[in-house]
């Protein structure tokens, strides 16, 4: 079998037949003309997210996303919700809140096991569902407009939902990294699902993440720097490169031992104290200056989007 004739059926079912090795630029863009955006993770709180809008301000640095409440938004009061929604909302930056049931809520214990913890984080049976689109609606009724989910089999319920008039359709729906989609096949399936968004592998090279975007439009989001727990990599310097390419795009910055809330020494875990927050997203802001002025010094042309473009799921209050 030639690979030369797969390539071409691959063509004409709408993918790429190869990855993008001549990295060509992106024609894709926000729709406020910009290439990129940052996106920053770790607000656990009203009070976290204080510090990150001082720390945003004293630097200059616009921040266009936050991935809040990492640990489940069900252990978050609704006077939690409400004044984090607030802060953001007068900020114009679009939550992307994590909902609480999940897969290492669930009392099976396959996915703590060496080889059952390779088999995905999507959700198990309809009580899980029904949970976890109940914790949504709960966060959604205090003005949170984004929320991030795992499992595609969830976002086909929601698309459906939405259609059927019992979910919200003003809201920003952001597939997560432990989805995995890792190919043009994949982002093009999930894109037709309706995620607003979604995260490639930290680890892919831009050949392939440049392929992906000629299959889709909608933004990818991309870690250029992650966790220990996911190979600890910092791609600082191919940020000016990602962004011509890839566009639109969103940096994605997580530095630390472990992203899952699962996990024993992640951040995101509920006993976390704010003061370690607040060290990270202070780092987190300056390593977004650096990003900055990366991309500035060696792609003068790429844009990063001003602070508060309206096309954000901005917190309703």
């Amino acid at each position: 079998m030639k690979m030369e004739d797969v390539s071409k059926w691959m063509e004409q079912a709408g993918l790429p037949g190869r990855d993008a090795y001549d990295l060509p630029a992106s024609p894709k863009r926000f729709k406020d003309g910009a290439h990129c955006r940052m996106e920053l993770t770790g607000l656990e709180g009203p009070k976290v997210l204080e510090a990150l809008i001082k720390e945003k301000n004293r630097r200059n640095v616009p921040v266009h996303r936050l991935i809040s409440i990492v640990q489940g938004g069900t252990l978050f009061d609704r006077g939690e919700l409400r004044d984090f929604a607030q802060m953001a909302a007068g900020e114009k930056m679009e939550v992307i809140a994590v909902p609480g049931p999940r897969l290492g809520w669930d009392t099976g214990r396959q996915a703590a096991s060496s080889e059952g913890m390779r088999c995905g984080m999507n959700l198990r049976g309809s009580d899980q569902l029904r949970k976890v689109i109940a914790d949504m609606i709960r966060m959604y009724e205090e003005g949170i407009r984004g929320f991030m989910i795992v499992d595609e089999g969830l976002m086909m319920l929601i698309k459906t939902m939405q259609e059927q008039g019992n979910f919200p359709r003003d809201i920003a729906i952001k597939l997560s990294v432990w989805a995995s989609i890792g190919s043009p096949a994949g982002a093009k399936l999930v894109e037709g699902l309706g995620v607003s968004s979604f995260n490639t592998p930290s680890d892919i090279p831009l050949p392939q993440m440049a392929a992906i975007r000629q299959a889709v439009s909608i933004p990818m989001d991309f870690y250029i720097y992650t966790s220990l727990s996911f190979g600890g990599m910092n791609r600082f310097y191919e940020g000016p490169e990602i962004a011509k390419c890839c566009a639109p795009v969103y940096f994605k910055i997580e530095p630390g031992v472990a992203l899952s809330a699962g996990g024993g020494e992640s951040l995101y875990q509920p006993w976390t104290s704010d003061d370690e927050h607040l060290v990270m997203i202070r780092k987190k802001i300056k390593y977004a200056a650096i990003i900055k002025e990366i991309i500035e010094e060696n792609e003068p042309e790429i844009k990063l989007s001003g602070q508060g473009p309206d096309d954000l799921c901005v917190p309703v209050v």
